[in-house]
């Protein structure tokens, strides 16, 4: 059996769901990338405008020169939604036992811990059955690449209309990761064919208007750019619209048709929503406690509770609760 096959047969044993290889050759999208950083669509996401930053995105083969293949890996991490109260009296008076919903992806373990490993676990095994150490990079979402660019060219799925990676059988709730090889492996066909087609559900039902036509999100609108990457005061026109969402935002994937026959998960999720008075009253030392080694972490502290301030103020059993109160305790 080809050494191609065989790491996607342990990839698969390891737990990964999606397994392919792209070519590390200059990638289309770089250009398309280019434009999008000159319109500003990304907001204070500086760390993906620097020059060093494009031009590695551009061209794997700056980040490994060495490189011949890449291996590209997905993991399906939707969860079924647990029961969210909605009405006043399920949520409670005054401000006690309102929630905030969290996204998917962060329900459970920090996928940037968990993947890493599976995946060093994967160059392992390739490494013993070519009988040598191979030069490699990991990465998942934390080094500069055009993932979904070259998931698509390993024949992974395609990139829908609301710029996720949607693969026919598993639908968009998914998790890549890659490992850049000094060896030569076998490519798989691109996935050339668009299946999004006439509809445009995700678009519609954008909450802020951030997905535009062409394949184009404007991050400066996005609810998980406004919940998780924005530092500071979160735009007054934007904060209604925010709706109850915490951290992050999955009303894009939850609309798409690829993503209403999703199989069985796979586990428990951990937690899918917070409630927000406790987190308004988290010190820095319980915050650390809770949240250190999970995604939520990562707006820190004053960005979290920024977030129970908005959500807060967006429900109708908040009576009274004006703006100028939300800002006051995002400044606590």
């Amino acid at each position: 059996m080809p050494l191609a096959l065989r790491l996607k047969e342990y990839a698969r044993e390891l737990g990964f769901d999606l397994v392919g290889i792209a070519a590390p050759d200059h990638l289309p999208h770089a250009a398309f990338y280019r434009d999008w950083l000159a319109a500003g669509f990304h907001g204070q996401m500086h760390y993906l405008s620097t020059e060093r930053a494009v031009e590695r995105r551009s061209d794997p083969r700056v980040i490994l020169p060495e490189c011949k293949a890449i291996v590209v890996v997905g993991v399906n991490y939707w969860f079924p939604s647990p029961p969210h109260p909605t009405s006043l009296e399920e949520r409670g008076k005054g401000g006690e036992g309102v929630t905030g919903r969290i996204a998917r992806y962060a329900w459970g373990a920090d996928y940037h811990d968990v993947l890493p490993r599976k995946m060093s676990e994967l160059v392992a095994f390739i490494e013993s059955e070519v009988g040598h150490a191979v030069e490699h990079r990991i990465y998942t979402d934390t080094g500069p690449l055009l993932e979904r660019d070259l998931a698509q060219r390993a024949g992974l799925g395609w990139i829908g209309k609301n710029t996720m990676l949607i693969n026919p059988r598993i639908g968009s709730w998914t998790l890549l990761g890659e490992i850049l090889l000094d060896l030569d492996l076998e490519p798989d066909a691109p996935f050339e064919a668009d299946r999004c087609g006439s509809c445009t559900r995700c678009l519609d039902a954008c909450p802020t208007d951030a997905i535009l036509d062409g394949r184009i999100l404007d991050a400066r609108r996005c609810i998980s750019y406004l919940t998780i990457e924005l530092k500071g005061e979160m735009p007054e026109d934007l904060r209604s619209k925010v709706g109850d969402w915490v951290f992050g935002c999955d009303v894009c994937q939850e609309v798409c048709p690829w993503n209403s026959k999703i199989q069985t998960p796979k586990s428990k999720p951990q937690s899918a929503t917070l409630a927000l008075d406790e987190l308004l009253a988290m010190t820095e030392e319980e915050f650390r406690e809770r949240f250190g080694d999970t995604p939520l972490a990562r707006p820190k502290r004053r960005g979290l509770m920024r977030n129970a301030a908005v959500v807060t103020g967006n429900q109708p059993a908040v009576i009274g609760r004006q703006s100028s109160d939300v800002d006051r305790q995002t400044e606590d």
